[in-house]
């Protein structure tokens, strides 16, 4: 018998586009024509202008972490395994805000960069590598 899952939604006939996309670790959001504004999670309209004229589009993959909460106790199959996790909402760099968990070692604070990660063909998020210091300027001119 399987063993029910409730970190992941069942797909249909609409989000499946968005779950094949991710179980090849490719994030998608989707965009509206008539207002040219993304939202997150994924509907057949716009949720600012209720147009349906929306299309899919990659999305970046990069986010900032708007907040979160230390989960410690789950009884749901798989979240016990996991706990303690990082519950998040993170603002995606196009704009829709998104409910995911944060993995990864990085202490989480407020306006974290971030980059998605896939587990088990669903997005999560890490703390994005830190960019390397920069290079001293050139000397010339002159010793």
């Amino acid at each position: 018998m399987a063993v029910a899952r409730y970190d992941v939604p069942e797909a249909d006939a609409f989000t499946r586009t968005y779950w094949d996309a991710a179980a090849e670790g490719r994030l998608l959001i989707r965009r509206c024509g008539a207002c040219a504004r993304a939202h997150h999670y994924p509907r057949e309209f716009c949720p600012h202008c209720w147009s349906e004229d929306v299309a899919w589009e990659d999305a970046s993959g990069l986010a900032t972490l708007y907040t979160w909460s230390v989960v410690h106790r789950n009884d749901l199959p798989p979240f016990g395994g996991r706990t303690p996790y990082v519950a998040a909402v993170v603002d995606l760099a196009e704009g829709p805000r998104m409910s995911t968990e944060l993995v990864g070692d990085a202490e989480p604070r407020i306006g974290m960069a971030l980059t998605v990660a896939f587990r088990d063909g669903a997005p999560v998020f890490r703390a994005a590598a830190a960019a390397p210091p920069p290079s001293p300027p050139a000397r010339t001119g002159v010793q």
